[in-house]
């Protein structure tokens, strides 16, 4: 028998490195204005969505991401729990620096999951490996209602997981949300995972 699990999951919406030309990364942007007048939005609007639902609430421990949660939580009275496996792909030297610079000193393209753009940032497998555990746990554990909040990339390969993908498949194809997207995602008791929407922008409204 499998256990029913309602998990949904927020993209950080609008970081000032969504405006500055700058990457994100690991590198701690914070929310700008519009991003905390959208994840007060997300808040309200999930809050009228799950009603009396009992959530676990999960996220990324970088400061977009923080901020995020930290919204929802206060709207949902939720504590947050912040998990580092949940931050955003590391670009090694890239990391503090702007897009053009990345893409004028890239040392190699990414053709596959296993590559990397610098020697020293994660491929999109070091991520998959970095969030396995914690997707095993939550698979796993007792919590039937969960509340993600990470970043596009970790997401995209987060998703490939609840479809029971191989890290191979996302050499063909991605599961990419946007900024602001809430996705729900649900496992029947007869094992059966859907995604019933995909980074739905509609709640940043």
């Amino acid at each position: 028998m499998f256990k029913n699990k309602n998990i949904i999951t927020i993209q950080h919406p609008e970081s000032i490195h969504h405006t500055n030309g700058m990457i994100g990364s690991w590198t701690d942007w914070e929310l700008s204005e519009e991003g905390k007048r959208q994840a007060k939005n997300i808040a309200r609007n999930l809050k009228i969505e799950v009603k009396e639902n009992n959530f676990s609430l999960y996220s990324s421990n970088l400061l977009r991401t923080r901020q995020t949660a930290e919204i929802v939580g206060e709207e949902l009275n939720i504590k947050p729990l912040f998990v580092d496996v949940l931050k955003e792909r590391g670009l090694g030297r890239a990391v503090g620096k702007s897009v053009q610079w990345l893409k004028e000193n890239i040392e190699k393209e990414e053709l596959t999951v296993f590559d990397k753009c610098f020697s020293d940032a994660e491929s999109r497998n070091d991520v998959w490996e970095r969030l396995l555990p914690f997707y095993e746990e939550l698979i796993n554990n007792d919590d039937e209602n969960i509340i993600i909040v990470s970043h596009g990339d970790t997401l995209s390969i987060f998703n490939a997981m609840w479809l029971r993908f191989d890290i191979d498949i996302l050499n063909k194809v991605d599961l990419y949300g946007i900024s602001g997207g809430v996705s729900f995602l649900y496992q029947t008791n007869k094992g059966k995972r859907i995604i019933k929407r995909l980074s739905d922008s509609s709640y940043m409204k």
